[in-house]
């Protein structure tokens, strides 16, 4: 359940971060993000396809702490 959590975490808070960086136009931030959401996405289809409610439950917790996260950590980089 942690890793679960984890990774769903990690891609949303790459996509929110991602946002932040587009918004201001950071060339890095855009190409480091946008690799991390892909990665993180093949990661996390495999694990998520065929998943109790539980697992579910932890991935949708993760990715909502991750968009918070994701949003602090792009405003506190630049």
């Amino acid at each position: 359940m942690t890793r679960l959590f984890i990774t769903a975490f990690l891609q949303v808070a790459m996509v929110s971060a991602n946002t932040y960086f587009i918004s201001r136009l950071a060339w890095i931030g855009i190409a480091a993000c946008g690799f991390s959401i892909s990665y993180l996405w093949t990661v996390n289809v495999r694990k998520i396809s065929a998943s109790t409610t539980r697992e579910r439950l932890a991935y949708a917790s993760g990715a909502m702490l991750g968009g918070l996260t994701g949003v602090a950590l792009g405003s506190l980089i630049l």
